[in-house]
C-alpha cells in the first residue's frame, strides 16, 4: 500500500505534465495539481498494487481537470507543449496545439495520459472508468484524427526543409 506522501514523490511531475496540457497552462496546472494531492492527503489511499494507485491519482487529475475546463465553459486553449522534437515552426507547433485541442474530451484525455503522463492502458482504463479495448480503440482514434489534421501542415513543414525530429548525434 502507497501513502500520500510517496504518491505525490512518485507522481508529482507527470501529472503536472498532464494537466497542463489538458488545461492549457503551468499556472493553472499547478494549483490543480496541488489539488490532487491534497485530495490524495485527505483521502484513503487506496490498498492496491501501485499502478492501481497511479490510477487512481490520475482519474482525480483527470476529474478536477474536467470541472475546471467546465467551470470556464471553455474548450481547452493552445496546450503547453514542450518542443523536445527540434526546432519546428511556429505555424506547425500550433497547429498541433490546435489539433489536440479540437479531439473530443475523452480521446484527449486517453492520449494525453498516455503520452504525456506515460500511463499504461490498464491505468488509463482505471482513471477513466473505460475498458482496456475502449482506451485502445479511443487512443486509435485519436492518433488516426491527429494525423489527418496534421498531414497537411507536417507535408508544408518538410517542403520547408526544417527538420521535425532530431536526435543526438556524434
Amino acid at each position: 500500500m502507497a501513502d500520500a506522501d510517496v504518491l505525490f514523490h512518485e507522481h508529482r511531475r507527470s501529472v503536472f505534465r498532464y494537466l497542463s496540457r489538458l488545461v492549457g497552462g503551468a499556472d493553472a496546472a499547478h494549483d490543480l495539481t496541488q489539488e490532487v494531492f491534497l485530495r490524495v492527503v485527505r483521502s484513503r489511499v487506496p490498498d492496491a498494487e501501485p499502478s492501481a494507485c497511479k490510477a487512481w491519482v490520475f482519474r482525480i487529475a483527470r476529474n478536477l481537470a474536467l470541472n475546471h475546463l467546465r467551470d470556464g465553459r471553455r474548450r481547452p486553449p493552445a496546450m503547453e507543449l514542450i518542443d523536445r522534437a527540434g526546432p519546428a515552426s511556429q505555424e506547425l507547433s500550433t497547429a498541433i496545439k490546435q489539433a489536440i485541442a479540437a479531439l473530443p474530451e475523452v480521446e484527449r484525455d486517453v492520449f494525453l495520459l498516455r503520452e504525456t503522463a506515460g500511463l499504461s492502458y490498464a491505468e488509463i482504463a482505471a482513471a477513466c472508468e473505460l475498458s482496456v479495448d475502449a482506451v485502445r480503440a479511443r487512443l486509435h482514434r485519436a492518433r488516426q484524427q491527429l494525423r489527418e489534421t496534421l498531414a497537411e501542415p507536417i507535408t508544408t513543414e518538410r517542403s520547408r526543409g526544417v527538420r521535425l525530429h532530431t536526435g543526438d548525434r556524434k
